[in-house]
Formats: C-alpha cells, sequence, structure tokens
C-alpha cells in the first residue's frame, strides 16, 4: 500500500527553523516527483514545493523562496522541506505529495498521492 507519512511539524516562534520529513512507502520512489503543499484554516490546499526525480530541478512558491529548500534522498525514499525564517502566515497543516510528473503535482492531478499532514505553527 501506498504510504507518505510526514513529520517534523510542531509549534516555533516567528524567524525560527523547521525541518519536515516525508517517509515514503509502496511505489518506486524514484520515479516519482515530489512536493509541498499546504493548507491553513478555512483555506484552501497552496502549492509550496516540487522536486523532480533525481532533484536536479525545483520549484518553490513565491511566498516561500528564499526561504524554504525541498530536497530528496532516494536512497532513504524520503523528501524534506527545510523552512527557515518562519512567518506567522506559514501556519498551516503541510502535506507531502507524489505524481508521475512535477506538472501533474502542480496540477493535482488525480494521479497523485498524498500524505496525511503534519501541523506547523508560527507564533508572532
Amino acid at each position: 500500500q501506498v504510504q507518505l507519512v510526514e513529520s517534523g511539524g510542531g509549534l516555533v516562534q516567528a524567524g525560527g527553523s523547521l525541518r519536515l520529513s516525508c517517509a515514503a512507502s509502496g511505489f518506486t520512489f524514484r520515479n516519482y516527483a515530489m512536493g509541498w503543499f499546504r493548507q491553513a484554516p478555512g483555506k484552501e490546499r497552496d502549492f509550496v514545493a516540487v522536486i523532480s526525480f533525481a532533484g536536479g530541478t525545483t520549484d518553490y512558491a513565491d511566498s516561500v523562496k528564499g526561504r524554504f529548500t525541498i530536497s530528496r534522498d532516494n536512497a532513504k525514499n524520503t523528501v524534506y522541506l527545510q523552512m527557515n525564517s518562519l512567518k506567522p502566515e506559514d501556519t498551516a497543516v503541510y502535506y507531502c505529495a507524489a505524481g508521475p510528473s512535477i506538472a501533474n503535482l502542480r496540477a493535482s492531478g488525480q494521479r497523485n498521492y498524498w500524505g496525511q499532514g503534519t501541523q506547523v505553527t508560527v507564533s508572532s
């Protein structure tokens, strides 16, 4: 069974850092693009970052550019999101996702897999 399990969320003060991890199983990790999305209370789920199969291509939402870094370790079937200079507006549930391409992930296509989410709360 396909599983994406996020960890590393928590409570942090504005200006602080967190590193999220997503452990994948049940599919060929290296053949999938990976991404992070987030959803704040009462808001739609938003794109945060994506990374290609081998990590050579990345893209970020404008709101997190220069602060967040996505990376992956295909030997460990794990994708990461390093979040620095956190702001209260970054508060959300963060979801890990896997898809057959970056384009499919960005489009939230039906061929994507999703994790259960991990809460990130940034206090002012």
